[in-house]
């Protein structure tokens, strides 16, 4: 099992880095909330990480810290959920607004996300509602409890903003003309892509 590297950032394209440890590269797939708290390329970075094993494929998935990769964990144990939601679920709101959702039952900011129906949603609810409180019972610190702030997949590398939030938003499950529309609309000048994803999962919420 890779719990944790620790190494130097080395490419950033959303929602995949590659952290170079002990002379080997490491790809890894991160939630956007995580993505948002790296460092700039070159710099040296700890990420904590769950390694996935599949017949086709063997895939790490990062975190930036205990709590969100704790958090990830209890999400693909749900029935009908795996690490591809997960990550989508974690991208579309931090840790602590998921858990407000689950302590709230509220339905409805859940269906927003993309590929989470009602009826996975009320699952999702109710197969967490206990797990959670046991969760947030073993982290002293209560990260998760706070009230919230206000992939196989293909990764095009460009220099346009646009088509990299676009290209990262697709690949956590978004539909290509819906986020091509709204990218546009919030897109600014000197916006990065990260500025740009942020802005338009915040206006899925």
């Amino acid at each position: 099992m890779i719990g944790r590297i620790r190494g130097i950032l080395v490419e950033k394209q959303p929602p995949q880095i590659l952290i170079e440890a002990a002379g080997v590269g490491y790809e890894i797939q991160l939630p956007m909330t995580s993505f948002y708290q790296l460092p700039d390329a070159g710099e040296e970075v700890i990420v904590y990480t769950h390694f996935v094993v599949r017949e086709d494929a063997q895939l790490l998935f990062g975190f930036a810290n205990q709590s969100e990769r704790a958090l990830f964990r209890e999400l693909i144990k749900a029935n009908g959920v795996g690490p591809k939601m997960a990550l989508t679920i974690l991208s579309g709101m931090s840790a602590a607004q998921f858990v407000h959702c689950v302590q709230q039952q509220d339905v409805n900011a859940l269906v927003k996300l993309p590929g989470v129906g009602k009826k996975t949603a009320e699952r999702l609810l109710v197969e967490l509602k206990d797990r959670l409180s046991s969760l947030l019972g073993e982290n002293t610190d209560n990260h998760l409890a706070a009230q919230p702030q206000t992939i196989e997949n293909t990764f095009v590398v460009s220099d346009d903003p646009k088509e990299e939030a676009i290209s990262a938003l697709v690949a956590l499950g978004y539909k290509p003309a819906q986020i091509s529309k709204t990218v546009n609309n919030l897109h600014r000048q000197g916006m990065t892509s990260e500025d740009l994803i942020r802005e338009v999962l915040r206006s899925m919420l």
